[in-house]
């Protein structure tokens, strides 16, 4: 599943050809995604200037004069630039034609969606599934005191490890399974520790980490493991450059001691016994 990273990147790709062009037409191939695609936007996205376009999590927010367009990539879609005229591949599911280009959404599993919220209803970050995400790790203030002291305020009490913790995304967004593994290391903090039982101190470094490593990945372009691609059909590359995740038994890069991999509610974990205490 595309994380943050992965729509980060996305949204960088395609900012260059959508942004500041007017939508020429839109083309449902197939509108049975997680839900169906509204069947007005062919005539509400006619015509109109995209204005710019923001992440919110793991949603991307196309900013037009009366509304936003929202996509969520699910499972496996991806969104692609090609040339209005190339021909579409199988699973191309919608697609948002410009002046030369279009904005292909592939999405093999149908598991993206895609919503129209009109401006008369208010500010979009005020839609439920927008507010109740937690804080963004990409802002330069998250890797100061605000993320470690956000992170330890809303962690109090809680006995949840601190992995399905960062994973909720209900404290901060976009820290999935990967990231979740290299952020833990990084900080040097154990996978399996209660949440509510991590110092101040050492949340304010589990901040700096997260941040770190999610700029390090999108920098690398994402993490590909099986669908995900950049929006000119190129993988990502941050699995190359991982210090845990999917190095079972292979040596820490601090102590050469075997990683060691661990189940964490269905999900594999990856992390040094040593340390990470």
């Amino acid at each position: 599943m595309p994380e943050l990273p992965e729509v980060e990147v996305t949204k960088l790709g395609i900012e260059p050809y959508v942004v500041g062009q007017a939508v020429s037409h839109l083309i449902v191939h197939d509108g049975r995604l997680r839900w169906p695609v509204p069947s007005h936007l062919k005539t509400t996205l006619q015509g109109q200037l995209c204005q710019a376009i923001h992440r919110r999590g793991k949603y991307l927010l196309f900013q037009f004069e009366h509304g936003v367009l929202i996509i969520h990539l699910g499972m496996t879609g991806v969104l692609r630039i090609q040339h209005r005229h190339e021909v579409p591949k199988k699973h191309d599911r919608v697609e948002i034609v410009f002046d030369e280009f279009a904005l292909r959404l592939h999405d093999p599993r149908k598991f993206g969606a895609i919503w129209w919220h009109p401006q008369s209803q208010g500010p979009v970050e005020q839609l439920p599934m927008l507010a109740r995400l937690g804080l963004e790790p990409l802002e330069p203030n998250f890797a100061g005191q605000l993320g470690g002291k956000h992170l330890h305020q809303v962690s109090r009490g809680r006995t949840i490890a601190i992995k399905q913790f960062l994973l909720a995304g209900h404290a901060v967004v976009g820290v999935g399974n990967i990231y979740c593994s290299e952020s833990l290391f990084d900080a040097r903090i154990n996978p399996k520790t209660a949440a509510g039982k991590i110092s101040e101190g050492r949340y304010m470094i589990l901040a700096e980490s997260i941040r770190k490593i999610l700029l390090r990945a999108i920098a690398a372009g994402g993490s590909s493991l099986k669908d995900f691609v950049n929006s000119h059909g190129e993988p990502g590359h941050f699995m190359m450059q991982t210090k845990a995740y999917d190095r079972a038994n292979l040596p820490c890069t601090i102590c050469q001691r075997p990683i060691k991999q661990i189940k964490q509610t269905g999900r594999s974990t990856f992390y040094c016994a040593t340390c990470q205490k």
